[in-house]
């Protein structure tokens, strides 16, 4: 027999048995919800390894290579608040399972491509439907976990997932590439779909709708097109400069439409993102927290994988590997400072702390150089940083959704896959002109050579670092003055089902 129980409806009598089965199923709820959000975190990263192979598969060129990235990242950034607002009005796990059929279908096109056109046009496909998915995945965690201790472990556990992904991605994209074929960087996502779909249907309360849904629709054009032209804005900057007219066009664009956005949501009767969840100090600096994250933790992927594949020689697979201290430094911290340090000290001191101890272990990464071991340099380094951003991480995910209405659950966890992924459009597009301007000063003053050419290429990097970490040490100082130390109140609960 299925049953449902709601805050706000009288409790049934319940067994002592009926209670465990309660708490063990929202576990297993945390379960399906980890996975989903696993598929979509590490496909951001997955696919850059096996990119060569898949260019020389396909034919494509490589100034069109940029776009098996930008494509996922200009749909998947641009919708997602829409995607958020949708699972709202429409019901989480209907958008949930919705958002997984169609991830997979859309990888699975991906891994069958014939073409370069029909590489991109998947990569779309997987943004979209990852748009649905992110969000509410998050907020059908949001509602089922309402119990303080339990509230705390259970984001400890999805931050250290959402954290993590982007290195087990790097990880995952060596070993299938190097072992099967680039195709199975996209199939793969089969596996991941079915697992979380399975127990979807099992699982997740069917949403019950109480009244005829509403859509801001002038907020949703402005908001999908202003955030399209910054994330690509940045894109471009990377591949050109900042001052080609496409680029500044497309910026200018973004931040004109964002604003007219913001005037938007101030004067609809059903706004597509109430300001009451930005304004918030909390979830206004939780938001902040992500932002900043995805601009800095860009640097340790991008130009670290670059580093020891480069310069130290490593394979796919084991640059992946290499990454694991960090990935265990982040299920460390996420798992047992929420609970353990957060309560005692506030998240407040937990985020910016956790800024501070990131910072350390980058400005640590600035002392690499031709002969630096990975013992010495590299490990205490990753292990720093995964410490330091797995706690505030989850932590600024607690804090997102604190205290959200139920209605809002869903476009509040979509505004923090919003923040992370125009915070790493902005990483990728900024640290890569600053490196490669390192690299040229720095070439432009030595006698040319291998010898210069590899030293450039360490300028570059040591440059990147030490940006990241004036990034992380700036997010500390930010979030310090903005959030307040209160521990984030649990949002309202959702039914769960009961067998």
């Amino acid at each position: 027999m299925t049953t449902t129980l709601d805050r706000g409806a009288p409790a049934p009598e319940k067994s002592d048995s009926g209670r465990r089965g309660s708490h063990a199923l929202r576990w297993w709820v945390l379960a399906v919800l980890g996975v989903a959000q696993l598929m979509v975190v590490l496909d951001a990263t997955v696919v850059n390894i096996a990119l060569p192979a898949a260019q020389l598969d396909l034919g494509f060129s490589d100034g069109d290579r940029q776009w098996v990235v930008t494509g996922y990242a200009l749909a998947f950034g641009s919708l997602l608040l829409l995607g958020g607002r949708l699972s709202d009005l429409f019901g989480r796990r209907n958008t949930f399972i919705i958002g997984l059929v169609g991830f997979a279908v859309a990888s699975a096109l991906g891994g069958a491509a014939t073409s370069f056109e029909m590489l991109v046009a998947a990569r779309v496909g997987q943004g979209v439907f990852g748009a649905l998915l992110a969000p509410a995945a998050l907020s059908l965690l949001t509602v089922t976990f309402t119990e303080p201790s339990e509230r705390a472990k259970a984001f400890g556990i999805f931050g250290a997932v959402a954290g993590a992904g982007g290195a087990i991605g790097l990880l995952l994209g060596g070993m299938l590439t190097e072992w099967a074929s680039w195709r199975w960087v996209m199939f793969v996502n089969l596996g991941f779909a079915a697992v979380a779909l399975v127990g979807a249907v099992l699982l997740l309360a069917r949403h019950v709708v109480t009244e005829r849904p509403k859509l801001d629709i002038p907020g949703t054009v402005v908001v999908t097109a202003a955030l399209f032209g910054i994330v690509y804005g940045f894109s471009h900057a990377e591949s050109t400069s900042w001052t080609n007219p496409v680029t500044l066009g497309f910026l200018i664009g973004g931040a004109a439409l964002l604003a007219a956005f913001v005037a938007i949501e101030t004067r609809v009767a059903h706004p597509l993102l109430p300001l009451r969840i930005v304004l918030d100090r909390t979830r206004g600096g939780s938001f902040l927290t992500v932002f900043v994250m995805g601009i800095g933790m860009f640097a340790i992927f991008l130009f670290l994988t670059y580093y020891m594949q480069l310069s130290m020689g490593y394979s796919p697979i084991k640059t992946g590997l290499a990454f694991l201290p960090m990935v265990a430094g982040m299920v460390a911290s996420s798992t047992t400072v929420p609970s353990l340090l957060m309560p005692k000290v506030g998240p407040k001191m937990v985020v910016a702390g956790g800024f501070l101890v990131a910072a350390l272990g980058m400005a640590w990464l600035t002392q690499i150089g031709l002969d630096s071991s990975y013992v010495g340099n590299i490990l205490p380094a990753l292990i720093l940083m995964g410490l330091g951003l797995g706690g505030a991480m989850s932590t600024a995910f607690q804090g997102a959704t604190a205290g959200v209405h139920h209605e809002d659950a869903g476009v509040a966890s979509a505004m923090i896959n919003t923040s992370q992924q125009v915070g790493g459009s902005i990483g990728t597009a900024l640290l890569s002109t600053i490196a490669a301007s390192a690299a040229t000063d720095y070439l432009s003053t030595h006698q040319p050579g291998p010898l210069a050419m590899a030293q450039a290429q360490i300028e570059s990097y040591t440059t990147s670092f030490w940006w990241a970490t004036a990034i992380f040490v700036a997010g500390a100082v930010i979030t310090g003055l903005l959030m307040p130390n209160t521990v984030p109140a649990p949002s309202e609960g959702e039914p769960v089902i009961v067998h």
